[in-house]
């Protein structure tokens, strides 16, 4: 097996990994084409085709990831495959590569990895990766918030539409110009200039912005007095469930992020019936804000890589 025929992710080949994903859906967000696009970049991605598999890499993210799970920076980052048998394929990589450490694996791939005939061999270490599992939630309790358990929710979203007079805008072409500035200011008020994080972040919503046209996501607007508030975009990750790649607000507007995300899902989800709202990457505050609108259920990932 050999890495060099991978080749980087380009916008051309969104049609390509769009058939993967229709033929094999994902529950896991990481994998639609518009979030591995934007991406890109940032973890310095790689794919090539192996056995009808889709196979997602980089030789070098973990470099900046310090300490990493395994403890070997050098180690190869890979994503599960794409296919018909991604526990085979997994099994031929760490047959290959030593290296190799696979993340963000869902629970399902993991308990069939565990019962493969060869896994005892491979000495596997298995890690929960808490901070990457995917928040999953039931849409139509995300628009109405019904009952005790969302009362804070509809007290913010109360909040925010009885104080102010908003404009909820659908994005086109023409408003992304609006929402690249509403998310330099969000930067900069969050200190982006000095958090290595932020920046690539804000690389990577660039990176979907100017590409708005062509990646097809949706997304949303919301505008006081001409200026903009908050914002939101994502896309469909399978057929019954609705992707959240990012979400901002202006935390001036009280109740913001209350009421994009309601307006959001009223306007663009009609015909799925769930939404993922990806992960909390570990951060207090943004766990706290996404348990709050209890998860159906999440989707559990966790890293692999051998024992050495």
């Amino acid at each position: 097996m050999e890495l060099s025929q991978a080749k980087p992710i380009k916008l051309g080949d969104k049609e390509r990994f769009d058939k993967f994903f229709k033929n094999f859906p994902p529950e896991m967000s990481e994998f639609t084409f518009t979030n591995l696009f934007m991406w890109r970049n940032s973890y310095n991605f790689l794919f090539f085709e192996l056995n009808k598999h889709l196979i997602l890499f980089s030789k070098d993210y973990l470099k900046k990831q310090k300490p990493t799970v395994s403890g070997n920076s050098n180690n190869l980052f890979f994503l599960p495959p794409v296919g018909p048998h991604p526990i085979e394929i997994m099994v031929q990589i760490f047959e290959n590569f030593k290296a190799a450490e696979f993340h963000r694996v869902p629970k399902k791939i993991v308990a069939e990895l565990t019962n493969h005939k060869k896994f005892s061999g491979l000495n596997l270490e298995i890690i929960d990766n808490r901070n990457n599992w995917d928040y999953v939630y039931d849409v139509e309790n995300l628009k109405s918030l019904p009952g005790n358990r969302y009362r804070q929710n509809r007290r913010w979203l109360k909040k925010f539409t009885d104080t102010y007079r908003y404009d909820f805008q659908i994005i086109t072409e023409d408003e992304i110009d609006k929402v690249k500035k509403l998310q330099k200011e969000w930067w900069l008020l969050r200190g982006g200039e000095e958090d290595k994080a932020l920046e690539e972040e804000q690389k990577a919503i660039y990176e979907a912005l100017d590409n708005f046209t062509a990646l097809k996501f949706k997304g949303a607007l919301l505008c006081i007095d001409d200026k903009c508030a908050a914002y939101t975009f994502g896309e469909l990750l399978n057929p019954n469930t609705l992707v959240i790649h990012i979400e901002k607000a202006h935390m001036e507007y009280e109740g913001a992020y209350q009421a994009i995300n309601n307006l959001f899902v009223k306007n663009c989800c009609e015909n799925v019936v769930y939404v993922n709202r990806e992960q909390d990457l570990g951060i207090s505050g943004l766990r706290r804000a996404k348990e709050s609108y209890k998860p159906v259920r999440m989707v559990e990932k966790s890293i692999i890589y051998q024992k050495h």
